[in-house]
């Protein structure tokens, strides 16, 4: 028996091209996803398209034009055409550059599945803006009432980042158009302004970023001082707090949703508490009252 001396598979040095979140999705959509040629003119653009823009392709243009394309798009049949799953950017490129085929991989999948991976394709891509990145991870949590751990293992970032980045979305988009005109793209800053909670605060944050040339730093300990302004200016909640004379046995402490709660509604809430213990233990409720003493009234 010869022992085998060539190592086979990839060399340790390269890697897979695709992400093998992305590449692991394809896989479980379809049983047999296919690779071909499609003409042009029988592909379409996906109507439901999750990115906003396409940017500027030139770059991609110059590159399939020096090397061909080398990563196929994504497809999926309808009628005699093909509708773009995943790709368009090298649909359109290809197109300008006068193509009149291009390699995509052919998948059957319904509308629901399209847009996921649509979506998750888009994501991965280093291109986005915080603010197209933020709006699609929501979208996924939307439509798929996808949890922000289900995101990050499905787009391959910490659940904290993904996390992070959703709550971009929270800003308004006039408040957007803002920063953008001004140039401030920094992810770092638009995350930190996405933690103020208060909209005409989160305003404030803008203009003075603008206005200031404020760095990241500054930003956050702007922000800081807002949702500190914030915790001070919520409402105090009612605690009723009883301590018995012993102070050995228990307390109680039971906070409430709201700042005023009368004498005879604690009663109510202590009374219903302890019939249902009784029930839950097959305890016959008694017919006495529960006795509270005036004098831990709050």
């Amino acid at each position: 028996m010869q022992t085998k001396t060539k190592k086979s598979g990839l060399p340790d040095n390269l890697i897979m091209r695709h992400d093998p979140h992305f590449v692991e999705l394809i896989a479980s959509k379809t049983s047999a996803p296919r690779l071909r040629m499609i003409p042009l003119d029988r592909i379409e653009p996906n109507p439901r398209q999750p990115r906003s823009e396409l940017g500027d392709i030139q770059e991609l243009m110059d590159s399939i034009k020096t090397k061909g394309v080398l990563e196929p798009i994504i497809v999926r049949p309808k009628g005699e055409k093909f509708e773009i799953i995943a790709g368009e950017r090298r649909f359109v490129a290809s197109k300008n550059l006068g193509l009149k085929e291009i390699p995509c991989i052919e998948m059957t999948v319904d509308d629901q599945e399209a847009m996921e991976i649509s979506l998750i394709e888009n994501l991965q891509r280093k291109d986005l803006d915080v603010f197209e990145e933020a709006d699609g991870l929501r979208a996924l949590m939307n439509l798929y009432g996808y949890s922000h751990q289900e995101i990050a293992d499905k787009i391959g970032k910490a659940r904290s980042t993904i996390t992070e980045i959703i709550s971009v979305s929270r800003i308004p988009h006039e408040l957007r158009d803002k920063l953008k005109k001004a140039g401030i793209t920094s992810r770092s800053t638009i995350i930190e302004i996405a933690k103020v909670e208060n909209e005409a605060q989160m305003n404030q944050v803008v203009e003075r970023i603008i206005q200031n040339r404020l760095t990241r730093t500054d930003t956050r300990d702007l922000t800081k001082l807002f949702k500190e302004k914030e915790e001070k200016e919520k409402p105090k909640y009612f605690v009723f707090n009883y301590i018995p004379k012993d102070n050995k046995t228990f307390r109680l402490r039971i906070e409430f949703k709201k700042q005023v709660v009368t004498r005879q509604e604690l009663i109510n809430i202590l009374e219903g508490i302890i019939k249902q213990l009784k029930e839950e233990t097959g305890v016959r409720p008694s017919h006495g009252q529960l006795k509270v003493d005036d004098s831990q009234e709050k």
